[in-house]
């Protein structure tokens, strides 16, 4: 295999470097709380945005240079661009990768054809993944970038389109399980409304409930042992979609029977749209035994769409390894880089220079997070916060045992309850000391 890259591998040189094609703060074989950092971080990188991601926007034509892609959907250019991805995973040391159907095969006139497509970039990866030890985090089937899927797929107003739809999906769980794949993703990009005017809601998500039992179903049969993994977003494309968020997700699980197999696989700069913090959809999701994998990236707060920005906030990469490893780490999920470079960061060389700051953010993230939890005084005071809970009544309350007699009776004795300061400012600065 040829080099595209006029790159070495990219090695670990210490926070005085002054090399920028050096990671900083990544050390992959540094131990931290028992497992080194590339057990803890089990870093991703997409082929969509890697490979695919020409920079194009809502107001200009793309701008990335790939001197490797011809810009044809042959089946030789598809192979191509494995064999540039896959050095640029080696030169990188990323461990894992992610794909939807259609980023690595072209889409051809008829179904058939299409999966024969999709069938021979398969038989290369499953060759690269052998030789290079290289593992898929997770497969997913595009089902929002082609007109059909225009008003929904799983959701579609349309019989033969939700057909069509379910046979893109069961090729995509027969080659993700056939490469081993850790995990599968079912993100619902167009699984929403425009307009209520025109949708029979109930309908639709009646539909996708049993979209999902059939998907539950054939992974069954082909023996696929991954978990499946649903990914909120609340808008854009649509001006509403029915994974709008962590708990909409598990609500609509546990409503349709699907939470056992299921957990979520949360992005930070959805989060931002949907207008929560990232912490806070992890810990909803970890709170439900639902924690399953991240797509790490950021976002603009103050702008309203998906910007997909390389993550390099250390006060976010702290919150998320902190929610990570409260919930006892990663075991099929990983850290995705669902992220793309800025439309003028265009040389083939930034993509070394946005996975190295994503990388090495989340392992400065990882260690403070450690930290803290080892330093225990956050901990030790939000349990010192609800400790009149581990009282007789309070554990009473809590296996759903009171009665509203009992706790007006001991309101009438207590009198005036007795509270405390949150201490929010204090706690902040407690963290700040590890940053």
């Amino acid at each position: 295999m040829a080099d595209f890259f006029d790159v070495p591998q990219i090695q670990f040189e210490g926070s005085k470097s002054r090399n920028p094609l050096a990671f900083k703060h990544y050390n992959p074989e540094e131990t931290v709380g028992g497992k080194t950092m590339r057990e803890h971080l089990r870093f991703a990188s997409p082929f969509w945005h890697t490979m695919r991601g020409t920079g194009a926007d809502p107001f200009g034509v793309g701008t990335m240079q790939m001197p490797w892609d011809d810009g044809s959907d042959s089946i030789e250019n598809a192979l191509r661009r494995v064999d540039v991805f896959f050095e640029f995973l080696n030169k990188c040391q990323i461990d894992f990768y992610c794909w939807h159907d259609r980023d690595i095969a072209p889409e051809r006139g008829t179904i058939s054809e299409s999966h024969a497509a999709l069938g021979e970039v398969v038989d290369y990866l499953e060759k690269l993944q052998a030789e290079h030890g290289k593992k898929l985090l997770w497969g997913t089937a595009c089902l929002f970038g082609h007109p059909r899927y225009g008003q929904g797929a799983a959701t579609s107003p349309y019989l033969d389109v939700y057909a069509y739809a379910a046979a893109q999906v069961r090729k995509a769980l027969e080659c993700t399980n056939r490469l081993g794949g850790e995990g599968y993703v079912f993100w619902g990009g167009r699984e929403g409304y425009s307009t209520l005017i025109n949708t029979n809601m109930k309908k639709e998500l009646d539909h996708l409930g049993a979209f999902l039992h059939m998907a539950v179903d054939y992974k069954k049969e082909i023996g696929f042992k991954g978990p499946f993994y649903i990914e909120p977003k609340p808008q854009e494309p649509t001006t509403h979609q029915y994974d709008s968020d962590a708990a909409a997700c598990l609500n609509f699980l546990r409503e349709y029977g699907l939470m056992e197999h299921f957990k979520l696989n949360l992005e930070t700069n959805h989060a931002t749209l949907a207008g929560h913090t990232m912490q806070h959809e992890l810990r909803v999701a970890a709170d439900a035994g639902a924690l399953g994998s991240v797509d790490a990236n950021e976002g603009t707060a103050n702008c309203g769409w998906d910007t997909d920005e390389f993550p390099t906030d250390l006060y976010l990469t702290t919150s998320v390894m902190y929610e990570v490893l409260r919930a006892g780490g990663f075991t099929t999920g990983g850290l995705n880089f669902d992220a793309k470079r800025r439309r003028d960061s265009f040389e083939p060389l930034d993509l070394f220079h946005a996975h190295i700051a994503g990388m090495d953010t989340f392992a400065r993230g990882l260690k403070i997070a450690h930290a803290i939890i080892e330093d225990g005084r956050l901990d030790d005071f939000v349990t010192q916060r609800y400790a009149t809970w581990d009282s007789d009544l309070g554990k009473k309350v809590e296996s759903g045992k009171a009665s509203l007699a009992e706790l007006e009776a001991h309101a009438i004795a207590k009198g005036e309850p007795n509270i405390q300061s949150g201490r929010q400012e204090m706690l902040e600065a407690l963290v700040n000391q590890f940053i």
